[in-house]
């Protein structure tokens, strides 16, 4: 089951949903939701794949920008207790430019937060780059 975080709140990201949308195999059962993910409990499915956290951050911010991060590693903690296999994906964002204004260091500080929880809760961790990936755990 993919699980797809994005909202649709402009016209570049209607596109970008919609060339997720064509790109995704028909088969894969789908369940949009920009929050609340483990409330989507699957039924019959062996393996959620989430894309992804730092959407899942953003929309969090957009509700209440003090309790987005532990919001985000909440929802992490229970997408990993569920009984199924789980791959979170993410973006890393600490690496580039630092953000020229406090909501984007905000943002990319706590990011780096839930990614390091999320890590740390996960049994095998990937970094990749260019299509190429490095076993990091």
């Amino acid at each position: 089951m993919y699980v797809a975080t994005a909202r649709a709140t402009d016209q570049e990201m209607v596109e970008r949903i919609a060339h997720h949308r064509a790109r995704r195999p028909a088969a894969w059962a789908t369940v949009e939701a920009p929050t609340d993910l483990a409330r989507h409990e699957p039924r019959d499915v062996r393996t959620l794949l989430i894309e992804d956290l730092t959407l899942l951050l953003s929309n969090h911010m957009e509700r209440d920008i003090t309790s987005a991060e532990d919001a985000t590693v909440r929802e992490v903690e229970e997408l990993l207790a569920l009984e199924v296999n789980v791959v979170l994906v993410s973006n890393e964002v600490g690496m580039g430019l630092v953000p020229p204004n406090p909501l984007g260091r905000a943002f990319r500080d706590a990011l780096g937060r839930v990614n390091q929880a999320a890590a740390a809760r996960c049994s095998e961790v990937y970094f990749v780059v260019a299509g190429l990936s490095l076993r990091m755990k």
